[in-house]
Order: C-alpha cells, then sequence, then structure tokens
C-alpha cells in the first residue's frame, strides 16, 4: 500500500534536503527520550508489585484500546495483506520482544539492558541491510558501528567489574530482542504502511493474542499494587511506549532511513544512564561514563548518510 503523499527524494550536491532529515532527527530524539524511560521506569515497578505480565498487558490492552480508532477508520482502505504484515511486525515488536527483554532484566540489570538491546540493534539493522538488501553502509557507517561495540564492550567490563560478570542467557535474550527490532525496521521501511497503521496493527495483535492468556492464566498483580504505581505504568507503557514510541520511532525510520534511524537508538544507554541518577540512584563509574562517550561518538559516524541515497528511501508522510 502506497503513500501519495511523500516528500520528493531530490538530492542537493549529494545530500538530503535538510527539513526532512532534521524532523527525523528530532522524531528519534523522542523516540530516545522515551525508551531511556521505559528501562528505568519498568525496573522501578518490577521490583515492586507489579510483574512484567502486567506491564505488558497494560503496554498493548491500553495501546491497543487508544489505536483502535485508527483501523476502524482505515478498515476498508486497509488490504487483508496489511493484517498479515501487522502479524508479523507484533512477532517482531510486540509481546515477543517485551518478554525477552524482561529476561534480559531479570538476569542481568536494568543498565545493563538498557545498554545492549538498544546498542546491538543499529548494528543488527546496518549488517542485515547490508547483505541481504545490498544498502551502502560507507566507512563512516562501519567505522561508527565498531565504535558503538567497543563502547558496548566497555560498558559490560565496566559492569563485570563492579558487579560481577553478566548473565549469558541474559545477553542472549536481550541480543534476540535487538535483532527482532532490527528486521522489524527493515521491514517496515518496505510495508507501506503508515506509522500509525504500524503501531495499531502491532497494538492489536499483542492484545488479541497476549490477553487472554493474562486472564485466563491468573498472572495479574495489579490488585496487589497501589493506584499510583498502575497509572504510571499505565500512562507510560499504554500511552508512551505502545501509542507514541511506536509511531516516532517509525516517523524517524522513514524520514532518516533505516540505518541512520537505528544508530540514534544507540544513545539510549546514555540518556537511561542519566535518568538513573535521580531515579534509582544510580550512577556511573568514571570507565562507564568513557564507555558512554565512544557510544556517543560512534552513533555522530554511523547515523550519517552516505553518499548516494539508500534504496527505496521513501518519506511518508503522517496520514
Amino acid at each position: 500500500m502506497s503513500d501519495s503523499r511523500t516528500v520528493p527524494a531530490k538530492l542537493t550536491g549529494g545530500t538530503a534536503l535538510p527539513r526532512p532529515r532534521a524532523a527525523g532527527i528530532a522524531w528519534a530524539a523522542l523516540t530516545v527520550s522515551i525508551f531511556s524511560g521505559w528501562f528505568v521506569i519498568t525496573r522501578f515497578s518490577v521490583t515492586r508489585e507489579l510483574r512484567i505480565w502486567d506491564i505488558t498487558a497494560l503496554r498493548f490492552g491500553i495501546g491497543a484500546l487508544l489505536l483502535a480508532p485508527v483501523l476502524v477508520r482505515n478498515r476498508t482502505r486497509l488490504p487483508r495483506a496489511a493484517w498479515g504484515t501487522g502479524f508479523v511486525f507484533a512477532m517482531l515488536w510486540g509481546v515477543p520482544f517485551v518478554l525477552l527483554v524482561a529476561l534480559g532484566l531479570s538476569l542481568t540489570s536494568a543498565a545493563q539492558a538498557a545498554s545492549i538491546a538498544p546498542t546491538l540493534m543499529p548494528l543488527f539493522a546496518g549488517l542485515f541491510a547490508w547483505a541481504f538488501l545490498g544498502e551502502i553502509q560507507g566507512w563512516r557507517r562501519w567505522g561508527g558501528y565498531a565504535a558503538i561495540l567497543a563502547g558496548l564492550s566497555l560498558l559490560l567490563l565496566a559492569g563485570a567489574a563492579s558487579s560481577g560478570p553478566p548473565s549469558a542467557a541474559g545477553i542472549g535474550a536481550l541480543a534476540a530482542a535487538a535483532a527482532m527490532w532490527a528486521v522489524y525496521t527493515l521491514l517496515f521501511r518496505r510495508s507501506g504502511l503508515a506509522p500509525i497503521e504500524s503501531a495499531a496493527l502491532i497494538c492489536f495483535w499483542s492484545a488479541v493474542l497476549f490477553l487472554p492468556v493474562y486472564g485466563l492464566g491468573g498472572l495479574s498483580r495489579l490488585g496487589h499494587a497501589g493506584a499510583g504505581e498502575i497509572a504510571l505504568q499505565a500512562v507510560y507503557q499504554g500511552v508512551l511506549m505502545s501509542g507514541v514510541a511506536i509511531f516516532t520511532f517509525n516517523r524517524a525510520v522513514s524520514l532518516l532511513g533505516s540505518s541512520a534511524a537505528t544508530a540514534i537508538i544507540a544513545l539510549i544507554p546514555t540518556i537511561a544512564s542519566l535518568l538513573a541518577i535521580p531515579i534509582l540512584g544510580e550512577h556511573p563509574s568514571p570507565a562507564e561514563g568513557a564507555a558512554i562517550a565512544v557510544i556517543v561518538a560512534g552513533v555522530l559516524l554511523a547515523a550519517r548518510r552516505p553518499g548516494p541515497p539508500e534504496p527505496s528511501d521513501q518519506r511518508r508522510e503522517n496520514r
């Protein structure tokens, strides 16, 4: 399904038009802010009364309700194939993704989880785009990916020095989540779906598949949590994560391309570390600060567009 309202992909002097790129960076920055807070807010609740099952139910249940008008309004325009695509997207960036990250959180720590999954995602996205789609990355991006990986390694070593080596199973779960996220990113750009449509379909399929298991399986602990904690998670998980963050990330991918948008996502450990200082009382060590600086340098390199435009770089406007 194509969108007739696209921004021309005309290039001037081999560089992208500045206005769409600036808008894409703004959408990516908003996404990074929301995702960074997600690791902190989720860790805050799962160490108290609520469990990851409650977080997942709030995230996709409320998200499905809020975004239902999008599917109702577009039901005659969305082809049957779009619903199948949405199901695939839900398998990549819906409940399975959340549960894998939750497993990683339970086996490692909030700081390590916020470092591993978002940092590996642009590496997987760049590698997959190069290997399977023939996208030219350029030496700057490869250098940026190398710097991001080096920064991640330094973060893990610094964490191991203070709290022991991380769990191999936890790292594996977070790496799998990052790979799924990367595949979703590449598929979304070629799906023809608008950002809000993709977000609505992910929430719809996730709610349909998970909520019956949640309700019939007796997994709820909402009755044990206070109203304030439930309200916090309902707003952050159901509104910001399931609605706003998916939409803003999709817009960033549409405007910047998958490689640049996913590279900016690697800034999440930096923002999450800053948020953890006042909320969780966690202060990064000097070694962790140096590692974060290396990651930032890698992001600045990897987020740059190579000379020729990326294939299929169609910039969809919000419908």
